[in-house]
């Protein structure tokens, strides 16, 4: 089953001229921890560790996971072809490194942008400016062969009352128009998902055992 996904996932990859495609653990929010919709990593490799990142070739197939997960991945991993990367490790190269010795001159490195910020991005393009790598990111590649994909998650959205609160969501948004103004800022834009539900006084169930609900505010 891994290694038909990851077969479709290079068959897409060759038709668009990818060389690498790096998928981390990750949603649009830089949340800690996702829900099933975003668990690309998971569905590519079957590894269910809340944390690691897959960087695909049409050569290999890695995956790169902390010191929590050793045991777990080494057995998960077995039999798929995907070589286990023990972050931290002596010897082991980070996700960075490895795409920036694997990356063939003018190549093209590819994810899905809404997963990757841009202090990443922008590392990733520094460390490949000589090879002159592009990247190829307005394509979640993962989402094209993944059928039975979740839906975003859609739970209802309720209030949080002020007494568990502790000040109204109006005050708190009046208190951030006052930092605002000594910023000199018009506009201010949150993708944070914590940052948000504290800010209207909100609670959701979008993630497990996290009472966020997905969503941006301005």
């Amino acid at each position: 089953m891994i290694q038909e996904r990851i077969a479709a996932l290079r068959s897409l990859m060759a038709e668009r001229q990818i060389d690498a495609y790096m998928i981390p653990t990750s949603d649009f929010h830089e949340s800690e921890y996702v829900g099933d919709y975003f668990k690309c990593r998971k569905f590519i490799t079957g590894f269910t560790g809340s944390a690691g990142t897959a960087i695909i070739t049409q050569t290999e197939a890695r995956l790169w996971t902390d010191g929590r997960y050793f045991v777990q991945a080494a057995k998960q991993l077995e039999g798929t072809g995907v070589l286990l990367m023990k972050s931290g490790q002596e010897g082991v190269p980070t996700e960075e490194e490895y795409l920036a010795e694997v990356m063939p001159q003018n190549g093209t490195l590819g994810f899905d942008g809404r997963v990757v910020n841009s202090q990443l991005g922008e590392k990733l393009e520094e460390l490949m400016e000589d090879k002159h790598v592009k990247f190829s990111w307005k394509e979640d590649l993962v989402d094209l062969i993944w059928e039975d994909r979740p839906a975003l998650s859609a739970e209802p959205v309720w209030i949080l009352k002020e007494n568990y609160a502790g000040k109204s969501a109006a005050d708190k948004i009046a208190d951030l128009r006052e930092a605002m103004k000594k910023e000199k800022t018009t506009v201010h834009v949150l993708t944070t998902l914590d940052d948000i539900v504290w800010l209207l006084n909100i609670r959701g169930n979008d993630v497990v055992c996290n009472p966020v609900v997905l969503s941006y505010a301005l």
